[in-house]
């Protein structure tokens, strides 16, 4: 469910181009698509957030 109340920021591994990923980092990761915040969101367990992103820096 979308919460306005998350502290939503651009994620640092989004690009200039206009396609930018927004989260909502705490106990569950909340992930959106900036141009389409409305039509859903992906949630995480901080766990996974963190082990998805290992898995992209290696």
């Amino acid at each position: 469910m979308l919460n306005e109340q998350r502290p939503w920021h651009k994620s640092s591994y989004s690009g200039n181009e206009g396609a930018c990923v927004e989260v909502a980092e705490g106990p569950t990761t909340h992930l959106r698509d900036t141009q389409h915040r409305a039509l859903a969101e992906l949630n995480l367990p901080a766990h996974e957030w963190s082990a998805f992103l290992t898995t992209l820096t290696r």
